[in-house]
C-alpha cells in the first residue's frame, strides 16, 4: 500500500505542477514580455480562468501526503515552517493580483496588480523548484551536532540561509548555490510552459515572439541541466546509484531528455499543441527522474547517525491506508470530472471569454 500512496500522490503532485506550472510560466511571461495592454489582459485571463481549479489538485496532494505519510507530513512542515509561510503568501498575492487587476480601470491600480501577479508567479517558480533541489539534497535529520541529535530522528529545521550559502555544511539553509540552480531550473522550465499555453489558448499579439523565447530559453534549460548534472554528483556522488541498480528508471530522464529536444522545433511544430505537450515531457521527465533517484526515500538524511525517511519509516497503518483507499477514488473521480468539465467549458482560444470585470 506504500508504494501505491506514493506513486498516487507523485501523480497528482505532477499534475498540479503541469496545470498550475502553466498559470506560474504565464505570469512570468507577463511580467517581462508583456508591453501592451490587450496582451496585458488576455495573458492574465488565460491563467485566471484556470488558476483556482488548477490549485485543486494541491490541496487534494497536501490531504493524500497527510493521511499516507503522517510522519513526513509533520518532519516537512515543521521543518521548511519559514518557506512555506513565504509560498502560503506569494499564492495569495498571486491569486488576489489575479482577480483584483480588472475592479477597476485606472492605470496604476492595474500596474500594481500585473506586478503582484508577475513577481510572485516567478518567486513561487522558484520556491518550489528550491524545495525540490532540498529535497534531492537532503536534511539534518534531527539536528545531529557533535554526536548528538538535538530532537528527535524524523525532525528538522532550517533557516532560509546558512552564513556558508552551501549544501554540503553540516547545517545547510534552505536556500543554498544547489537548490538555486535547481530553482533557476523551475523558472526557466515553467516560463516555457507558460509560453506554450499562451500561444496555444490566446491569440496574443506576442505569439510569434514568444516561439523564439521559448527557443532561446531551452538553450538555457539545457545548460542549466548540465551544470545541475555535474554538481549534483559533487553535492551527492551516489545520486545516479539508483539508475544504475535499476535501468528501467532511464525511462525517465529519456522522457525529459525528449521533451528538450522537441522544444529545440518550436517554430517549425504544425499545431500549437505539440510545443504545450514538448513542455508537459520536460516536467514530468524533471519530477519522476527526481524522485526516482533518491526512491525509497523521501527525504534523504545528511548525517549517518539518522536514518533518511522513506516511503516505508513514514507511512501510516496498513489499516488507515486501505480504508482511506475507497474515499480517496471518489475524491478522484471527483476532481477529474471537475477538471473534464472546465476544460470542456473552455476548450479553444479564450481571448474572448469575460474574465475579472
Amino acid at each position: 500500500m506504500e508504494l501505491f500512496w506514493y506513486i498516487t500522490i507523485a501523480i497528482v503532485l505532477t499534475v498540479f505542477f503541469i496545470l498550475d506550472g502553466y498559470d506560474f510560466g504565464a505570469g512570468i511571461i507577463h511580467l517581462f514580455f508583456a508591453k501592451d495592454e490587450k496582451d496585458k489582459a488576455v495573458i492574465t485571463k488565460s491563467a485566471g480562468l484556470f488558476w483556482d481549479s488548477n490549485e485543486v489538485w494541491l490541496v487534494a496532494a497536501g490531504g493524500m501526503l497527510f493521511m499516507a505519510f503522517p510522519t513526513f507530513y509533520a518532519s516537512v512542515f515543521s521543518g521548511f515552517y519559514l518557506p512555506l509561510i513565504i509560498v502560503l503568501w506569494l499564492i495569495i498575492f498571486r491569486a488576489i493580483g489575479l482577480e483584483f487587476r480588472g475592479h477597476f480601470k485606472y492605470q496604476m491600480w492595474k500596474d500594481i496588480w500585473d506586478k503582484a501577479f508577475g513577481v510572485s508567479s516567478l518567486l513561487l517558480a522558484l520556491f518550489f523548484g528550491i524545495a525540490l533541489g532540498n529535497i534531492i539534497r537532503g536534511v539534518n535529520l534531527g539536528g545531529f551536532e557533535n554526536g548528538e541529535s538535538a530532537y528527535e530522528a524524523h525532525y528538522f529545521f532550517l533557516p532560509l540561509w546558512d552564513g556558508s550559502f552551501s549544501p554540503l555544511t553540516q547545517h545547510p539553509g534552505v536556500i543554498d548555490w544547489f537548490t538555486i540552480i535547481i530553482g533557476l531550473i523551475a523558472v526557466v522550465t515553467l516560463a516555457i510552459h507558460g509560453a506554450n499555453w499562451i500561444i496555444l489558448k490566446t491569440n496574443s499579439s506576442i505569439n510569434t515572439k514568444l516561439k523564439s523565447v521559448i527557443f532561446k530559453l531551452n538553450i538555457a534549460l539545457v545548460a542549466l541541466t548540465i551544470l545541475s548534472l555535474v554538481v549534483w554528483q559533487y553535492v551527492n556522488p551516489t545520486s545516479l546509484t539508483n539508475f544504475e541498480e535499476r535501468p528501467y528508471l532511464i525511462l525517465f530522464p529519456m522522457v525529459y531528455t525528449a521533451g528538450l529536444i522537441g522544444l529545440f522545433f518550436i517554430k517549425k511544430l504544425k499545431k500549437e499543441v505539440y510545443g504545450f505537450i514538448f513542455s508537459t515531457l520536460v516536467i514530468v521527465g524533471g519530477i519522476t527522474s527526481s524522485l526516482a533517484s533518491i526512491f525509497p526515500a523521501i527525504l534523504p538524511s545528511t548525517n549517518a547517525a539518522n536514518e533518511s525517511l522513506t516511503i516505508y519509516n513514514t507511512a501510516a497503518e496498513d489499516y488507515g491506508l486501505s480504508v482511506a483507499l475507497s474515499w480517496a477514488i471518489v475524491g478522484v473521480i471527483l476532481i477529474i470530472v471537475y477538471f473534464l468539465v472546465q476544460k470542456k467549458l473552455m476548450s479553444g482560444k479564450i481571448d474572448d471569454m469575460d474574465y475579472g470585470h
